[in-house]
């Protein structure tokens, strides 16, 4: 049976693509219990939406880093769920900051108008994005907090794109479990096989370096359980909305998980694959290039740079690798045949390449 609503009956259609910013969701947040909670750097409003009366707080922010906004678009399905099934939020209180970097948001930038990354400002509190975070987190005193994010497509697991990964942050260097980190990793747990069934491998678990700079592992360290979620690629999915409908179902499980105090084991989170940085948007396998004058045969990899134009993200091929990538995996694993020598530079436009495949 599917625990699910039907994701048609929910996803919020005024939202799609990969650029979202305060112009896109402002029409929206009048159906909601929302304010102002402070401004950015270049002073544009930072939203919170509230909702529910429970007991149990949870805390959910997007969009620190202003190019990651898929779990956005999720979060605003979410609320659109939510408004309409109010028995979901009788155990629960929930707040809302659904584009924490609004200025990096519209310069579609990782960073702020400052260029500091706020996920790297926990401890300094150096950015007024930063400090608004922590006074909502000071304030609400959540029971639980979720970090969401976007990542890149080079991560893969099982020689699978990685479409959701997940993490409970450590808390310390030695990256021990506690308590609270237990329950964030059985909350991770609880995602895993509620999407197994859907995406199967393409779930991972991210990296668990402890950096004290880090908002979820400064969050999980202050005793609060903290779930990172980041939203990844699904094949021929670059506007990530298929991306988007697993977000939103791990959003459905996490926070039935949290109502209902039912969690699957830890065992669980410990048996997800950690990602891998194996994929190209496009991998070329035995061309032959010219590398520094030097004519070369092997694989050549490609990756997307995704570029601001008129309002719409831009997905422009530039070379990224060259060599012996055996061991790596294309998005795009075009038939060569037809393709002669062509010049490979670092970082440079790889367009003329997929013209000739007529890619």
């Amino acid at each position: 049976m599917n625990p699910f609503p039907p994701y048609s009956s929910v996803v919020e259609s005024k939202l799609a693509g990969r650029y979202i910013t305060n112009t896109h969701i402002d029409p929206l947040l009048s159906d909601y219990n929302h304010s102002i909670i402070g401004h950015s750097t270049s002073g544009l409003p930072i939203y919170r939406i509230r909702m529910g009366t429970g007991s149990t707080k949870v805390l959910m922010w997007s969009q620190m880093h202003g190019n990651e906004s898929t779990t956005t678009k999720s979060l605003l399905d979410l609320l659109r769920f939510l408004n309409t099934n109010p028995d979901w939020l009788d155990n629960l209180q929930l707040s809302i900051i659904p584009i924490l970097n609004p200025d990096g948001a519209k310069a579609y930038t990782r960073v702020n108008a400052n260029q500091v990354d706020l996920n790297r400002d926990a401890i300094d509190l150096s950015q007024v994005e930063s400090r608004v975070l922590r006074e909502e987190f000071d304030q609400f005193l959540p029971d639980y907090a979720f970090n969401l994010h976007d990542q890149r497509t080079i991560f893969g697991v099982n020689g699978k794109p990685a479409t959701v990964s997940l993490l409970a942050p450590a808390f310390d260097q030695n990256r021990n479990y506690n308590s609270c980190r237990t329950l964030a990793a059985q909350l991770a747990s609880t995602i895993f096989e509620g999407l197994h069934p859907m995406i199967g491998s393409q779930i991972g678990r991210f990296d668990d370096s402890f950096n004290p700079n880090c908002v979820g592992d400064a969050f999980q360290s202050a005793g609060v359980p903290t779930l990172l979620v980041e939203a990844g690629h699904c094949p021929d999915d670059y506007e990530r909305e298929k991306t988007r409908e697993y977000v939103f179902y791990a959003y459905v499980l996490a926070l039935k998980a949290i109502a209902t105090s039912s969690f699957s084991d830890v065992s669980v989170y410990h048996s997800i694959p950690e990602n891998q940085k194996l994929f190209f948007d496009f991998l070329l396998r035995d061309v032959s290039y010219l590398e520094n004058g030097d004519m070369k045969r092997g694989d050549v990899g490609l990756q997307y740079k995704e570029v601001l134009q008129n309002s719409s993200i831009a997905f422009q091929a530039a070379f990224s690798a060259s060599g012996d990538l055996s061991h790596c995996f294309g998005h795009i694993e075009p038939n060569c045949e037809k393709l002669d020598w062509f010049d490979f530079k670092i970082e440079e436009s790889a367009q003329n390449v997929l013209n000739t495949l007529d890619l």
